[in-house]
C-alpha cells in the first residue's frame, strides 16, 4: 500500500508572484507520534493551491470538504452557508506574513482531520531551485475514511493483532494481504518530491 498518493490534477501553468518562499511545518494535529511535513512553498501560493500541495504531501486523496482557518476568516471552496470564502482569492503572504505565524487547515469535516501549520520562516528564493519543496517529514499518511484521528490509532492496534476479530475485515477494507503491507512509520521524502515536482516552479533564474 503506497504511503504518498497524488491528489486530483491540478493546472499545472500555476506560478506564485514573487521571489519570496514560507517554509512551513503541517502537523497533523492529535497524532502520536506526530505526522508532519516540512515544505517550502513560494509565498504568493494561493490557498486553493496550498491545499492541493499538502494532499500531495500528505498522500491524501482529496476526497473530501477541506477549509484553512485563518485569523481573518476561513477560506476553502465558496460556501455561504458555512461561513467559508473562497480560497483561491486570498494567497499564503496574505494570511501567514510573517516568521512565528500560525493557522489550521481541516481535511474532510466527518473524520476531522485537522492540521496546525507553523511559518517557520520567510526568506527569499534561492536562484535556480524548484518550489514548492518537501524538505523533510515524519510517519505515513493514515487512510482516507478511518475515523479521524482516535480511528487511526485503533486502526493500527487491529492490525498489530493477528487475533483481532476485525484483524481480517480491515485488511481486507485497506486492500493488503498482511498488514506488514502498511508501515505507519514510514516516510519517503523523494517520493513526496516526485508527487510534487508535476507543481513546481522556479522563482529566480541562474
Amino acid at each position: 500500500m503506497a504511503n504518498t498518493r497524488r491528489a486530483k490534477p491540478i493546472s499545472r501553468s500555476w506560478t506564485a508572484p514573487g521571489t519570496t518562499v514560507h517554509t512551513i511545518k503541517v502537523t497533523l494535529r492529535g497524532s502520536r507520534p506526530p505526522i508532519w511535513r516540512r515544505l517550502e512553498v513560494p509565498s504568493g501560493t494561493t490557498l486553493q493551491q496550498l491545499h492541493h500541495l499538502i494532499q500531495v504531501a500528505f498522500g491524501w486523496e482529496d476526497y473530501h470538504m477541506w477549509a484553512f482557518e485563518t485569523p481573518q476568516d476561513r477560506y476553502g471552496t465558496a460556501d455561504r452557508e458555512l461561513g467559508i470564502r473562497s480560497a483561491a482569492a486570498k494567497r499564503l503572504d496574505q494570511v501567514a506574513q510573517h516568521t512565528g505565524d500560525q493557522f489550521g487547515y481541516t481535511y474532510d469535516f466527518g473524520d476531522n482531520w485537522e492540521h496546525d501549520i507553523l511559518v517557520e520562516a520567510v526568506e527569499d528564493a534561492e536562484p535556480g531551485t524548484a518550489y514548492p519543496r518537501c524538505l523533510t517529514g515524519r510517519r505515513a499518511c493514515p487512510p482516507e475514511d478511518c475515523g479521524g484521528v482516535w480511528g487511526y490509532e485503533y486502526l493500527i492496534e487491529i492490525l498489530a493483532d493477528p487475533k483481532h476479530e476485525e484483524h481480517d475485515d480491515r485488511l481486507e477494507w485497506l486492500g493488503l494481504d498482511s498488514a506488514d503491507q502498511f508501515d505507519p512509520a514510514a516516510f519517503d521524502l523523494a517520493e513526496v518530491n516526485t508527487a510534487l515536482s508535476g507543481y513546481t516552479a522556479v522563482l529566480i533564474k541562474n
